[in-house]
């Protein structure tokens, strides 16, 4: 069994791994970068770009047999989570590869195509579940569903060639399903000859030991005490942290205001999670965005959006609450134009709950410019330094491979018998 991974030993995101066996060639995640030569990727670059183009930036990983115009010799791709950084070039794949990944995952990827500008179009998708294990000629492969920002998240046991290769992911233990990390701890995989272990918070520092119950207690406080508005910024993608903030405002008696594009993802969640808020749910309520609306209505969900406006909340409304509302916005033309429109909002409190890296210094001054709190409450999708210790601890593999990291120097500083990869190094998995 041999390891390549194309992308993501030396940065995190574009991740793009290869397994192969006697028999088969697997590529685990296809990732968009997140930057290119230090700068954000242009989307009007991506969309009229070719795969020429792209490989020649080094965008597209150097797969052979994995693209369109190519005669397809990848036997699958395995996706662990329906974050850009891992499936964000499945566009470009030839259809007659299947992609393996999780329902929850396919769902992310149908929304995704209705309301993002990159689609990812029609790919040939096979479900699996977690605990279930699927055959890609000689590689036998089982999911693990693991706690991450992501919605239903995998991590993969690989074995083919009599070797057993861990694929961690992305992952975590201190989100709501941390327990599944727990779990894996008190019983996992034997006999591993290889973990590719995530290491994105290797080289950042660990402020404090909190977790989404952190989150939620903080918003809640927020809420309780403001006298305006609160401002709610964060995914409709990140379901952990929606509940988390709908949690908060039952604590405080608050009304979660989410927009048409949010409650559309709850939505078409439910069936595989109902302890998620829905837009019918006592307690939450809809803003109809026209071109969330228009993009429903033209992908036939008309009637989503009229039982949307059923349960949505006016501008009257909006300003008579003030201080009992969690509104859920993004820094967009639309929010800035909102906040110049009515005065009355200077004053009022913008919870930011994503990662901080996103966080410009345009939107710095803009908050400044018009009065805005700005508190920063979030809490990472990713491992911290010690549970990824602990993960390796019980996994007790032969070799540990940094993957997803800026830091892969400082494995050695962690983990027993780390071999550090080139992206496009071959690395022949030993037993």
């Amino acid at each position: 069994m041999k390891i390549i991974i194309h992308r993501g030993t030396k940065e995190i995101g574009g991740s793009c791994v290869e397994v192969r066996t006697a028999q088969a060639r697997v590529i685990i995640d296809i990732g968009m970068p997140l930057s290119l030569d230090g700068k954000p990727i242009e989307k009007n670059f991506l969309n009229k770009a070719t795969e020429k183009d792209l490989k020649a930036h080094g965008i597209l990983p150097d797969v052979q047999g994995l693209y369109k115009n190519e005669t397809p010799t990848v036997d699958a791709i395995v996706l662990s989570h329906a974050h850009q950084d891992h499936y964000g070039l499945l566009r470009y794949i030839h259809p007659d590869i299947p992609v393996y990944l999780s329902d929850g995952a396919r769902k992310i990827l149908d929304i995704s195509d209705i309301f993002l500008p990159f689609k990812t179009g029609k790919v040939n998708g096979r479900v699996i579940e977690p605990g279930k294990r699927f055959e890609i000629k000689d590689i036998n492969v089982m999911p693990y569903l693991v706690d991450h920002s992501a919605f239903d998240a995998l991590a993969f046991l690989l074995e083919g060639d009599k070797k057993r290769i861990f694929y961690s992911g992305d992952f975590r233990s201190h989100g709501r399903k941390g327990i599944l990390m727990r779990k894996l701890i008190q019983n996992p995989p034997k006999k591993i000859d290889c973990l590719l272990m995530e290491g994105t918070c290797i080289g950042r520092d660990d402020k404090e030991d909190r977790n989404e119950t952190a989150v939620e207690l903080d918003i809640a406080k927020v809420l309780k005490t403001n006298e305006k508005i609160t401002f709610f910024m964060s995914s409709s993608q990140n379901i952990d942290r929606l509940v988390t903030a709908f949690r908060a405002c039952k604590q405080s008696g608050s009304l979660f205001i989410i927009d048409l594009y949010t409650a559309y993802v709850l939505d078409q969640l439910q069936t595989a999670r109902k302890t998620m808020p829905h837009h019918t749910w006592e307690g939450v309520r809809v803003t109809a965005l026209k071109h969330h609306e228009d993009k429903l209505i033209e992908a036939s969900h008309g009637a989503f959006v009229e039982d949307c406006h059923k349960h949505s909340i006016s501008m009257k409304e909006i300003q008579k609450r003030k201080n009992k509302m969690l509104f859920l916005t993004r820094d967009n033309r639309i929010f800035r134009q909102f906040v110049a429109k009515y005065p009355e909002l200077h004053g009022a409190t913008i919870i930011y709950s994503m990662w901080e890296g996103y966080l410009t210094d345009n939107f710095k001054a803009f908050c400044q410019k018009n009065s805005l709190n700005l508190q920063l409450i979030h809490v990472s999708g990713h491992a911290r330094v010690k549970d990824l210790a602990a993960f390796a601890r019980a996994l007790n593999p032969k070799v540990v491979i940094p993957i997803h990291t800026f830091h892969a120097e400082r494995y050695g500083e962690i983990f027993d018998n780390v071999k550090i990869l080139k992206d496009g190094e071959s690395w022949e998995v030993l037993g």
